[in-house]
């Protein structure tokens, strides 16, 4: 091939319009801060709904619960933004906690509660305890530089992997999901696709709003064409499970929602703690610490942001265990990390400003306590929610193997690596899934339960197996440093980099109490 034809190795992506440190105009920053509420609040609802249920929790609770996260999620967000990693990165619940959540839900000393109402109360207490001293893996990791030494020698080969398997791995969420309501999910999806990529060269640049706001479009769209579905009586005949996939009406959210309410830490009282719980959340932990590591390198790269040095990551991963303890002490069910979807979206509007983020999370803290309000747009049907998923996490996919352009894959040794990270990533979560589905218990059954919610979580996770596959080969298969990406990734370990003080610094002279490591 010509080198005319050959296509230049990019270490930031060229098309991106505004990086971190840039906002576009106040009203489109308004209206991208809402777009990434509008994508985010889907799995904000979604994660309450798979677990609150079977702790004994009525309708007016799961709202509780919801606005609950809702408001920690927004805390969060903010602390990432500000004095975090400082990219614009959106903090929501995370799906690793749900294995060891059910478990607690599932033991013998809970379930024996005869009232509903007494079960939930026990159980969501055992679970912030649970949630609370899981924080303590996290924030030593990060705020102990450990964490960030351990990146040092990590490399684009192991990286890219992980960025795929964070955008893949939740493929159940994507057209499945559509295909629980098709004609109404289906044509969100196409809608979305023709907004994101094919009317944006319509959009003139002062008012870019097909590239600018797809989701916003779209979701107005699709649920203006549900409602009229519902209204018109287009599901009369229709089944229960259907009528809840696709009627407007069956989200329970509006009437359930008070008003006014201000989420606040122990709202169910004190947390109860026990040991087995603990260690088996902590599993949870470290799988939403790898992802949240992974999505990190993936916003910074769609972001238009050099990829952040190690001790930022770092940094970034010890607030993430803050919001974890946060997380608990205010009984949100879960632990957070950074939203995978949200992720896709910086790239889908080409629009990396952290300030956009930050007004995305000032959204989830007034909705938050505006109970109704916030419960309206929580109503969106989840056919929807899943044809944005498809769009977003494909985005993200796509980042990781970008980022295999910095790695020589003209040798089979980073071939393998590649593959056999992927393969396996994807093969081992699908049998402890189908393992699970077939038995109601993980492969793992040993007669000590955290035993057993420890490693279940852990092989669970397609992120952390893939990630731990790529590094104990990479680690171990000589190569050539140039051939593994290092030579280029390890000049941005550095601090003294440009453009890493650019996007990294903290504000008001922050640094003298969060400094620089020398590695």
């Amino acid at each position: 091939m010509s080198e005319d034809h050959q296509h230049k190795i990019q270490e930031q992506l060229p098309e991106i319009d505004y990086c971190p440190n840039d906002s576009p105009p106040w009203p489109q920053t308004i209206l991208l801060g809402f777009q990434h509420f509008l994508t985010m609040i889907g799995t904000t609802v979604l994660i309450p709904s798979l677990l609150v249920g079977n702790m004994g929790a009525t309708n007016e609770q799961k709202a509780r619960v919801y606005q609950t996260l809702l408001f920690a999620s927004g805390i969060n967000t903010l602390i990432q933004t500000f004095v975090g990693t400082r990219l614009p990165v959106v903090v929501g619940g995370s799906f690793a906690y749900i294995i060891p959540i059910t478990s607690i839900t599932n033991s013998p000393r809970l379930r024996s509660i005869y009232y509903d109402h007494d079960r939930f109360v026990h159980t969501i207490r055992a679970v912030q305890g649970a949630v609370i001293l899981s924080s303590i893996l996290q924030i030593i990791l990060g705020f102990s530089g450990l964490w960030g030494i351990m990146l040092k020698y990590i490399s684009p080969t192991t990286y890219a992997p992980a960025i795929i398997l964070l955008g893949l791995g939740f493929y159940e969420y994507g057209f499945p999901g559509i295909a629980k309501c098709v004609e109404i999910g289906l044509p969100a999806l196409i809608i979305l696709l023709l907004f994101s990529q094919y009317f944006k060269a319509l959009s003139r640049k002062k008012l870019p709003v097909f590239e600018r706001f797809p989701i916003i479009v779209t979701v107005i769209i699709s649920w203006a064409y549900a409602y009229i579905l519902t209204v018109s009586g287009a599901y009369r005949a229709a089944t229960e499970k259907g009528k809840d996939h696709c009627r407007t009406d069956r989200a329970h959210l509006v009437g359930s929602s008070p008003w006014i309410r201000l989420p606040y830490p122990l709202e169910w009282g004190a947390p109860t703690f026990d040991g087995g719980y603990t260690f088996a959340m902590m599993a949870s932990a470290l799988v939403a610490q790898i992802e949240s590591t992974a999505a990190i390198y993936a916003v910074s790269r769609l972001a238009n942001a050099t990829p952040p040095p190690p001790f930022v990551v770092g940094r970034g991963i010890g607030w993430l265990g803050f919001g974890t303890l946060l997380n608990g002490l205010f009984g949100t069910v879960v632990g957070p990390t950074i939203s995978p979807e949200n992720a896709g979206l910086v790239g889908i509007t080409r629009v990396g400003s952290r300030r956009t983020v930050q007004i995305a999370a000032i959204f989830m803290l007034v909705f938050s306590i505006l109970g109704k309000f916030g419960a309206v747009i929580a109503s969106i049907p989840q056919s929807i929610v899943a044809a944005i998923y498809c769009v977003t996490f494909a985005v993200l996919a796509a980042v990781g193997i970008s980022y295999l352009q910095f790695v020589n894959l003209n040798i089979t040794r980073n071939l393998f690596i590649l593959g056999f990270a992927l393969f396996m990533g994807f093969s081992v979560p699908q049998y402890f899934y189908e393992f699970r589905s077939a038995s109601n218990h993980g492969p793992v059954n040993t007669n000590a339960e955290w035993f057993n919610d420890i490693l279940n979580t852990l092989f669970s996770s397609n992120v952390l197996v893939g990630f731990v596959l790529a590094v104990l080969l990479d680690s171990t298969l000589k190569a050539h440093k140039k051939d593994r990406g290092m030579g280029w990734w390890k000049k941005y370990h550095k601090w003294d980099h440009p453009t890493n003080e650019e996007f990294y610094k903290l504000p008001l002279n922050m640094n003298r109490y969060f400094p620089p490591p020398h590695y």
